[in-house]
């Protein structure tokens, strides 16, 4: 996990799967307007239990407790992104994390997988 300020060029190299979409200056827009928490989530299934975590695209189909369904109000400010793959997840940590991630396991972890 790490905070940073993101530049237009990064956000676009983010989001340049998506340049063609009428929405994606207001993206690029949206994520540089301030500091950014980027993080990396592991676990079993954790792209599909991290998604439901995060809640719908649209805080407005989001359920209740979801992230999105309790701080957000509108789709282009829907306040966090997670990745929809685990191809687009590698990806996205290589670009995010260029040195890597800290290799940790938490001594719980025994406890909580088989």
């Amino acid at each position: 996990m790490k905070l940073v300020n993101v530049e237009r060029p990064f956000a676009e190299k983010h989001y340049e799967d998506l340049s063609s979409k009428p929405f994606f200056e207001g993206l690029v827009e949206y994520i540089i307007s301030g500091p950014v928490v980027a993080m990396v989530w592991e676990g079993k299934n954790v792209v599909a239990t991290g998604r439901k975590v995060i809640g719908a695209t649209n805080p407005s189909a989001s359920d209740p407790g979801t992230i999105r369904g309790s701080f957000a109000v509108e789709i282009g400010r829907n306040v966090i992104h997670g990745s929809d793959s685990v191809e687009s997840a590698k990806k996205e940590i290589a670009l995010w994390f260029p040195d890597g991630t800290v290799n940790w396991q938490s001594s719980l972890h025994p406890w909580i997988y088989e």
